[in-house]
């Protein structure tokens, strides 16, 4: 150790250099910028590659958990994957090759876990391979590093780490709850191939030795599954049979049963993620802050679903039981619309939320009720839709000549989405169940109180319109 380092004292011992690391650390020789940057594209490879991994495997997961845990991790991505683009621009680099694959075997490696042929494969592909080869590779590059001369690095990369941990501790009890040992054992190996994998690539930082891979993949290449898809917990996905809207604005029924109606919105918006998700992974060759924009608005609306999951859980509503949470909305749009489309349909709805009738009577509702909740989160409920419509005006009204030519354009396309509400009543997708007083019925025991009988009687069910008569083309069997 260097002496006269150790002996050098800041004013009156002072933490040195801002707090930021020791005179040693500080005079320890580390990464040059060339190395650095190398390092940075590799981890920014990986990032990318997960949030994309993440999104296209969305729609077509049924466990709900899971859809928002993707929909979160892909946010997570995204956003660690945009500052180490900037942090990148401003070393001397410009931001050319950012989106070349910098090693054949690592595209491999991601486009296995991609092409996974089950839940069970992705989970570990993804938590138990992917994410820890880019946290080991975080944790070299700030082992490595100068902590003064690369500090804006070292601030970013310790920032990434926490959250590609928490992604990792998730993981680990998602592997727990749904692969048994017997599985990991008889997937050994694949495994054992993306380890192999990675060893080609020099590990996914490029720091190790390369050692060659000549075996072939596993799986095919998976096409994108637009076809949403939920677990034994949404018995009657088709259902159609309740109109909140209709209840909610109703003026004579009172606001603690309108937050039931607001909360089952909320949780209906799992189908948004399931829409959006078919939107970036089938959208290519736009601007990267559309996909970063576009992401953080997947995350928001699956925030949303939580929150009208934690309503009826603070409720004591067992919500899987009574409430029919469908996919009619993000089944259609897939499934019949352009990804264009699908956007323009989207920021339609959104423009909707924006009106006097839209997010903020909700908000009003529900400070008007009772219950404390139901006021905070249609409070960010509604900031978020701001965000969204702005987000909307930047990446789809920039399209058209006129706000009013994209309002057009967009109504005109939703206008297109045949919901096959009487085919899917007779092909036996559904009765429609009104299950609305059923849940009245629950919530007013839970309060200890009797049913209000107006109210128990407001039997709320979708009208049969010319577009329901028409066929759903491609409906799934």
């Amino acid at each position: 150790m260097n002496t006269q380092i150790t002996a050098y004292r800041s004013y009156r011992t002072l933490p040195p250099l801002a707090g930021i690391c020791s005179f040693e650390e500080a005079a320890r020789p580390g990464l040059s910028v060339e190395e650095s940057v190398r390092r940075l594209k590799r981890h920014h490879y990986g990032f990318k590659r997960l949030f994309q991994v993440f999104q296209s495997r969305l729609t077509a997961e049924p466990v709900y958990e899971l859809k928002m845990a993707f929909s979160y991790h892909s946010h997570l991505c995204m956003e660690h994957a945009s500052v180490l683009r900037q942090r990148v621009a401003e070393m001397r680099t410009p931001p050319l090759g950012l989106d070349d694959v910098p090693h054949q075997a690592l595209e491999i490696f991601f486009e296995e876990i991609e092409a996974s042929p089950d839940t069970t494969h992705l989970l570990v592909g993804l938590y138990q391979y992917a994410l820890p080869a880019l946290r080991e590779g975080i944790r070299r590059h700030l082992s490595d590093t100068n902590k003064l001369a690369d500090h804006p690095t070292v601030r970013l990369l310790r920032i990434a780490l926490p959250e590609v941990e928490e992604m990792i501790d998730y993981g680990r009890e998602a592997v727990r709850c749904f692969v048994a040992d017997s599985e990991l054992e008889s997937m050994s190996g694949w495994t054992g191939f993306l380890v192999r994998g990675l060893q080609s690539a020099g590990a996914l930082d490029g720091t190790c030795e390369e050692v060659p891979l000549s075996e072939e993949r596993h799986f095919e290449k998976r096409a994108y599954d637009g076809v949403p898809q939920r677990d034994e917990r949404f018995p009657d996905p088709y259902n159609m049979g309740v109109h909140a809207e209709e209840f909610l604005y109703h003026p004579d029924y009172p606001e603690c049963d309108k937050v039931l109606m607001m909360f089952y919105k909320r949780l209906r918006e799992i189908d948004v993620p399931e829409m959006m998700a078919s939107i970036l992974s089938q959208t290519h060759g736009e601007p990267w802050d559309f996909y970063r924009d576009m992401t953080r608005q997947l995350w928001d609306e699956a925030r949303h679903a939580m929150m009208g999951e934690v309503g009826f859980v603070s409720l004591g509503i067992d919500w899987p039981r009574l409430v029919m949470i469908n996919h009619t909305w993000s089944l259609g749009l897939n499934i019949q619309l352009t990804p264009a489309e699908r956007h323009a349909v989207l920021y339609f709805i959104e423009q909707g939320l924006m009106s006097q009738n839209g997010k903020r009577f909700e908000w009003e509702v529900g400070s008007a009720s009772d219950n404390p909740l139901a006021r905070l989160f249609q409070d960010y409920d509604w900031a978020d839709e701001v965000l969204h419509a702005r987000i909307g005006r930047d990446w789809y009204v920039k399209r058209f000549e006129s706000q009013k030519a994209a309002m057009t354009h967009g109504s005109d396309c939703w206008d297109k989405v045949l919901m096959g509400w009487r085919e899917w009543r007779e092909r036996g997708f559904t009765e429609h169940r009104n299950w609305w007083p059923d849940l009245y019925r629950e919530a007013c025991r839970l309060r200890g109180e009797p049913p209000d009988p107006d109210v128990l009687a407001f039997a709320v069910t979708y009208e049969t319109s010319r577009a329901d008569l028409q066929q759903l083309p491609s409906a799934p069997e």
